[in-house]
């Protein structure tokens, strides 16, 4: 945060990191309580000079590591840990990049919005298809760089479905859903429907006993995908 970050600014770009890339784990894990499940993006999305990329998936793990590692700035890139045990889904042997700062929609949907990142996004596709029962239809969007964010996919499907809801594991106080909510309420208002809902951790240490109370799960989403269609 203090020298990969500001290497090219301190030195009036004459330098660049060259091809640095942070691997970490994280993320709910299923047992890692309040130390081995928690979620840190926010804290390096506030340094201005890093990338911060989450996958939800294996093939989306290697295309976007690779795109990591070829590219010039510092990259944090978060490897949710629930993957290393959960890969669901062969992954190509050849070579292939996925954009940084590229969002991407998942699912095409016309009454409301849920943008969200990594495995956070198996609890989303499951909670639009409960939705989907209740004849609720609803647009998938996979931030996939943290930072710099793809605001014009975002906007673009806020736009046109009227209404927002932005899930993340982290806690909900200082977590990135707030920057997003912020960013379509000022950019997107006249489209809006209803006010652009969080769903997302609690502000309390990760629990041991009650990690599956804890994460913002698909019966949660579910709910808010009601209360938001209604308002």
């Amino acid at each position: 945060m203090n020298e990969a970050a500001k290497y090219r600014y301190r030195s009036g770009n004459e330098f660049d990191c060259g091809k640095l890339t942070f691997r970490s784990p994280y993320g709910a894990v299923g047992h890692g309580a309040l130390y081995h499940s928690q979620s840190p993006e926010a804290y390096f999305a506030h340094t201005p000079g890093l990338i911060v990329v989450i996958p939800r998936s294996p093939v989306q793990a290697k295309g976007l590591l690779l795109s990591s590692i070829r590219n010039n700035n510092p990259v944090i890139f978060f490897e949710p840990k629930i993957l290393y045990r959960l890969a669901d889904e062969d992954v190509p042997v050849e070579d292939y990049e996925i954009p940084l700062m590229k969002a991407e929609v998942m699912q095409e949907g016309s009454d409301i919005t849920i943008v969200s990142y990594g495995t956070q996004l198996r609890h989303v596709r499951m909670a639009a298809a409960l939705a989907k029962e209740e004849g609720i239809s609803v647009e998938i969007v996979d931030l996939r760089t943290i930072v710099p964010w793809d605001e014009e996919t975002v906007l673009n499907s806020v736009r046109k479905t009227g209404r927002c809801i932005v899930t993340h594991e982290a806690p909900i106080t200082c977590g990135f859903g707030a920057e997003l909510t912020s960013t379509i309420q000022e950019k997107a208002f006249l489209h809006l429907e209803a006010p652009v809902k969080r769903v997302c951790g609690y502000d309390t240490p990760f629990p041991l006993a009650f990690e599956s109370l804890y994460l913002p799960d698909r019966f949660k989403l579910l709910e808010a995908i009601k209360q938001t269609v209604k308002y």
